[in-house]
């Protein structure tokens, strides 16, 4: 018998429609391996052309978190280094992983950029394991090198003195500073596209950087060559700050995840109902509205559609025709 109660109708209602979101939920969760398993795209920085495009990441688009290990991210340096083993690999438009981390490990909206190369301590001393956490870098590194506190040391303890650097993918293995023209000759070519005048490539430059820490430098696709580690990276780049400062290399325990595949235009609708401090849809490319609206068409009107079809096939099935038949001789008896 059918419960015709309608408050007990719409409970179960909801019940269901809980049960499916939370097992979507937690599908993703076990695809990811991250919670919350996606990210919203908030701005342009990532985009490849204006209006938008699927492959690539724009504003308002989905993204999978996945968790990836720290050392599996591949890198821009070593996907178009012709000699490495991770040459032509690709992800969202272009070669390497593109990568989701806290700003200098703070709190705050996180950052979804490409990694660019990774900067690994080369020749190392062990540092005074007397000096206090807080301890100056001659304090911690009195014979010289940069105090990195989160590279482990040959003693196999955590914090070491890096005297030099390494660059995968490139042809820096051991300096004491990092120049590395990412011209296609001295690394892989890397379009800063924006027009080249007096000093200004039109591809990346690094410029006799000293790293204060190793870990990744990251970069918006869309950027023009402006790293998110700032202009003692490469000239002229703005950076991202957060509350500590402008964005270090991107070490292990600031990574959120590694960007996974594409859902695009469904994260406009959070954009929409997000509060004042947000930026909202003013990044959102003008297709994706329009996308957006079809897919909102579709799932509306879809099972409209679909009822009426199994409803013709049905009324044209054989087996329709029969009953029709046994019914007109029954009401002639």
């Amino acid at each position: 018998m059918s419960d015709s109660n309608p408050l007990s109708n719409l409970l179960r209602e909801m019940m269901l429609a809980v049960a499916m979101i939370a097992f979507l939920v937690l599908g993703l969760w076990a695809h990811t391996g991250t919670m919350p398993p996606l990210v919203v795209v908030e701005s342009s920085s990532m985009i490849h052309e204006t209006n938008g495009e699927i492959g690539s990441i724009d504003a308002g688009d989905l993204i999978l978190v996945m968790d990836t290990p720290y050392d599996n991210i591949v890198t821009f340096a070593e996907a178009s280094d012709r000699d490495n083993k991770y040459h032509g690999y690709e992800t969202h438009g272009m070669e390497g992983d593109v990568i989701i981390y806290q700003k200098n490990g703070d709190e705050g909206t996180p950052i979804i950029h490409r990694a660019i190369m990774r900067v690994e301590p080369s020749q190392t001393m062990t540092p005074n394991r007397a000096a206090s956490s807080d301890a100056n870098n001659s304090e911690h590194c009195p014979n010289g090198g940069t105090w990195d506190s989160g590279a482990v040391d040959k003693d196999g303890e955590m914090g070491t003195c890096v005297l030099t650097w390494a660059v995968p993918g490139t042809n820096v293995t051991d300096s004491e500073t990092i120049t590395i023209r990412f011209d296609g000759y001295s690394a892989g070519y890397y379009d800063c596209k924006r027009m080249a005048h007096a000093n200004v490539e039109p591809y990346l430059v690094v410029w006799n950087w000293q790293p204060k820490h190793s870990g990744i430098v990251t970069l918006g696709d869309n950027n023009q060559c402006s790293v998110d580690q700032g202009g003692l990276v490469v000239n002229g780049s703005s950076g991202v700050h957060s509350a500590s400062g402008v964005a270090g290399p991107v070490r292990e325990d600031w990574l959120v995840g590694v960007a996974g595949g594409e859902i695009p235009w469904l994260g406009t609708v959070k954009l929409m109902l997000s509060g004042p401090n947000s930026p909202g849809t003013h990044y959102v490319p003008g297709s994706s509205f329009l996308f957006l609206a079809m897919v909102i068409g579709g799932i509306i009107f879809a099972p409209v559609g679909l009822e009426a079809v199994l409803k013709k096939i049905m009324q044209d099935s054989p087996e329709m025709h029969q009953a029709k038949l046994e019914a007109d001789y029954s009401s002639e008896e």
